[in-house]
Formats: structure tokens, C-alpha cells, sequence
């Protein structure tokens, strides 16, 4: 049986462009400053990348910080509320990191920080492994009043209207995640 899913191409024709591929590679570049200067290159950051969405931030910024000095050590996560659709449930943990986190600088990658529910889940998880400092970085930070108290980005790429973006990890019915840009739909 096929699931039926609404079509990217419609959602396109029916969307504006937010930010384009300069504006998001200059902001993964200032994204990548700022982390570099909160760092001892001495003391190798975890770098986790929240799949599926900040995949591409993620790999984009770990490059970034790469070309200034900075190692990092990698793994992932991933955690949803989405499960492909417009609006979240409850969190489902689909992967956990293998490396410890005891007593570790801990830099999540993500590509959006919406309500923050699934981010600040993911957080209270990293403290509960014992890390000891825990940063944010996401490409996109939606401006609304909505964000759960207690979680904020550390570091923010770009702004996104609060509408349904998506683009550069963030999907359209799991779709788009691949757009070199972020799109807004209009209706």
C-alpha cells in the first residue's frame, strides 16, 4: 500500500523563500565563529547531531568549525514528535548516543528551535548522562512567544517566520530536507 503525501512541487509553487543558500552558508560561518570562541581546542567538544532535520546544518557547521581549529567528537541522536507530520505528539527516542557524556562539553546540532519541547527533552537527557556543559546551535530560530521555559539556543544561524518552514533539514512530510534554501509556506 502507497501512502499518499502532499507534493513538494505544490507546497513550492505555494511558498516563499526565506533564506537562500549565501544567507544560510554566511550564517553557519558566524554560527561557526561563535563556537569556535567558546572552546579550548584542548577540551574536544561532543558534537551531537539531532537527526534527521540537522543533518545538513549539522555537517555544514562541524566543517566550518573544522577550518578554524577546533576538533570535535561525533555522535548522534535522534528524537522526534513529528514522525513526518505538520505538528508534534509525544517525543519517540529512535536513537541515543553511544559515546559517554559524563563529565563533557556537549554541543547539540539541530536545525530548528520551534516550541523547544523535543530540544529541552534532549537537554534534561544530556544532564541526566552527566554532562557537564551543554550548548545549542540551530540554523533557524522561529520568532513567536510559544517556546517552552527553560531552553533557548546558545547559537543561532538565522530568524524563520512563525509559519511552516522547511528546507535544509526541515522537511515538508519528510520531504525538501534536502533544499539547498528555507522555504515558508504562504497559506
Amino acid at each position: 500500500m502507497t501512502v499518499s503525501r502532499p507534493s513538494l512541487a505544490t507546497a513550492l509553487e505555494n511558498s516563499s523563500l526565506v533564506h537562500d543558500q549565501a544567507a544560510i552558508d554566511a550564517a553557519i560561518a558566524r554560527v561557526a565563529d561563535a563556537v569556535r570562541g567558546d572552546y579550548d581546542p584542548a577540551d574536544i567538544p561532543l558534537y551531537i547531531t539531532v537527526m534527521n532535520g540537522g543533518m545538513p546544518f549539522a555537517s555544514a557547521l562541524a566543517m566550518e568549525i573544522g577550518q578554524r581549529g577546533l576538533d570535535l567528537e561525533f555522535d548522534y541522536l535522534h528524537a522526534t514528535r513529528y514522525r513526518g507530520q505538520t505538528s508534534g505528539s509525544g517525543l519517540a527516542w529512535l536513537h541515543r548516543p553511544a559515546t559517554s557524556m559524563r563529565d563533557r562539553r556537549v554541543l547539540l546540532a539541530d536545525d530548528i528551535l520551534d516550541e523547544g519541547h523535543t530540544m529541552l527533552a534532549i537537554k534534561r537527557w544530556c544532564e541526566d548522562q552527566g554532562a557537564r556543559d551543554i550548548r545549542i546551535a540551530v540554523l533557524a530560530l522561529k520568532k513567536h512567544d510559544r517556546c517552552v521555559e527553560g531552553i533557548s539556543a546558545d547559537y543561532v544561524g538565522l530568524e524563520v517566520p512563525d509559519a511552516y518552514v522547511y528546507g535544509y533539514g526541515m522537511d515538508f512530510h519528510e520531504q525538501g530536507r534536502n533544499l539547498p534554501a528555507i522555504y515558508a509556506l504562504r497559506d
